[in-house]
């Protein structure tokens, strides 16, 4: 079998995600798209990412990270959104590519996702920045695997991004900032326990479950932030009532409500 999965411009950025499912390389098209590049680059040199759970997975489409804090604190370099940074030479036309999770255009912070089959439907609607290198497409393609209650919709071990290593970085100015650590003993807790988290409906894709909400705070109290999904923390209401990335069943949706509608 071919270890080639997509073809795509000359990288610069090289960068490795140690998660619990194996090493995931990343390659980074700096040249076109630096400003999503250089967001990346920076959040793993921070160690931003550091221990942050795939909050979200739909298999043989996609699987979201990048919330770490769970609360969308201290993630946003430029002091807030940043624009759409995509070319057309970046396609949405297969597995292994990352891409930038949104709620509307223009509106990139730290979540990303990772492509886990052709998601052509996505193609200008979120910034690809990087793809995954080599034969580690097969660890990333094990995240689809994580164990999922399918009556209660909760995923029961969420897959864990637990360091990134950074091999080449291609913007020699960057400066860390200095980021606010959770404390070790939060840590320590979370890790001792299998994290129940709320796994939204795949239809809406960002709308939070109507049902169940008591139960929900009382699982996100237990688990003590780190267990919990981004959304039930996000202070933005765009990100809590908008889905930060369509799926292939909502569009066909919109489609047919437009057509009605003419």
């Amino acid at each position: 079998m071919s270890n080639i999965h997509i073809q795509g411009p000359t990288t610069m950025g090289e960068v490795v995600m140690k998660t619990t499912v194996g090493d995931i390389e990343s390659e980074s098209s700096a040249k076109e798209s630096p400003k999503t590049c250089r967001n990346f680059i920076q959040l793993c040199m921070e160690g931003y990412w550091n221990d942050t759970i795939f909050h979200r997975i739909i298999k043989g489409f996609i699987t979201q990270s990048g919330d770490a804090t769970g609360r969308g604190e201290n993630g946003k370099i430029y002091g807030g959104p940043f624009k759409d940074d995509y070319r057309t030479r970046l396609c949405s036309c297969g597995r292994g590519l990352i891409a930038m999770a949104n709620a509307e255009k223009d509106d990139n912070t730290f979540q990303f996702f990772f492509t886990l089959g052709s998601t052509s439907e996505l193609q200008s609607k979120h910034t690809i920045f990087c793809k995954v290198a080599g034969e580690t497409i097969y660890n990333m393609l094990e995240l689809e695997e994580a164990l999922v209650d399918k009556v209660n919709l909760i995923l029961l071990y969420p897959p864990r991004l637990l360091k990134s290593i950074i091999l080449n970085n291609p913007f020699s100015n960057i400066i860390p900032r200095i980021i606010v650590q959770e404390s070790e003993e939060v840590k320590d807790s979370s890790k001792t326990k299998a994290a129940a988290v709320r796994y939204f409906n795949l239809l809406s894709f960002g709308e939070e479950a109507e049902e169940d909400k008591e139960e929900s705070v009382i699982l996100n109290k237990k688990f003590r932030d780190k267990g919990k999904l981004a959304h039930d923390h996000l202070t933005d209401p765009k990100l809590s009532s908008q889905p930060a990335v369509e799926t292939p069943e909502l569009v066909n949706k919109k489609r047919k409500e437009d057509r009605s509608s003419d």
